[in-house]
């Protein structure tokens, strides 16, 4: 027995007085609708109508019995409707993670944006410079920079390429000289990001369109792209830089950028989000927004 189905079929006949006009409205025969009421009272042991050959009235137990599952079946509705808004609109909290310098240094710039478009989605933005277990640490979407992806059951949207670039300061340049070729920088101080994929292997595209690995060594190492930064313009050394980075430093002429015949590889913007068969709505404004922001990037 499908016992909310004979919820359903007991409501409509009490409510519309007889097991034809309840048939109809739910769409199934008076039959059924007289089974499946049977069927319920079998199962609770106890008669719900008092039934002549034109008309039926609720006993003692069925008007209780009918009470309690007007109530339960008004819950599922309101739940069900409940179910509906979200599916309609992007509410809720929704939970971001980025690296540290991207979430600062670029998400940021976009993302009120997003968040004055749907006024009621909590945004939980969380920086940092760790690949991040999505589904363990309850992350809806992560914004992750890579050039290859790893293995994994997450669904990955490419959004756009990330440009990554030579830099140094002029003062450096000055004391140390202007490498002309990949090769040449073996001689000089690079600095490495620590969480890249080969960090003291830097890649270039040659004018071929073929790549040149070059072996790097530099005094300083760090996790975090924006040390890199600060030590490149205080004339430390050269660093492998994304450009939303150095972008502004480049600009004002704190940096320079190297080797323009030989551009190293980019990374690539991925949104990466759990596997589901219904992509919640706020996961889903949120990668269409960013695909929205970069759609002339990639």
């Amino acid at each position: 027995m499908d016992q909310l189905a004979a919820l359903r079929a007991l409501r409509r006949v009490v409510e519309l007085g007889s097991f034809t006009a309840a048939g109809d409205a739910l769409g199934i025969s008076h039959t059924v609708v007289s089974r499946q009421v049977r069927q319920l009272e079998n199962h609770l042991g106890a008669q719900l109508l008092n039934r002549t050959t034109r008309r039926f009235a609720l006993t003692d137990a069925g008007r209780d019995y009918y009470e309690a599952c007007r109530q339960i079946l008004d819950a599922l509705d309101d739940a069900d409707r409940a179910v509906g808004r979200h599916q309609a609109q992007p509410t809720g909290t929704l939970r971001i993670n980025a690296p540290m310098a991207f979430g600062t240094l670029e998400l940021a710039q976009w993302l009120p944006r997003f968040a004055a478009r749907y006024p009621q989605l909590h945004v939980d933005l969380v920086c940092n410079d760790r690949i991040v277990d999505l589904i363990e640490e309850g992350f809806d979407v992560a914004l992750r920079l890579t050039r290859d992806l790893p293995d994994s059951t997450l669904v990955a949207r490419r959004l756009a390429d990330s440009a990554v670039v030579l830099v140094a300061s002029p003062d450096y340049l000055r004391r140390h000289g202007t490498p002309a070729l990949p090769d040449d920088l073996v001689r000089h101080n690079c600095l490495c990001y620590t969480l890249d994929e080969r960090p003291f292997e830097w890649t270039f595209v040659q004018p071929d369109g073929t790549t040149r690995a070059v072996q790097v060594r530099g005094t300083l190492q760090a996790n975090t792209g924006v040390a890199l930064r600060s030590a490149a313009v205080a004339g430390l050394g050269i660093a492998a830089s994304a450009s939303f980075i150095v972008d502004e430093y480049l600009r004002r002429g704190e940096l320079v950028p190297l080797l323009p015949g030989y551009p190293l590889r980019p990374r690539a913007l991925y949104a990466m989000y759990p596997q589901n068969r219904h992509l919640a709505p706020k996961v889903r404004a949120f990668v269409d927004f960013a695909a929205e922001i970069y759609g002339g990037r990639g």
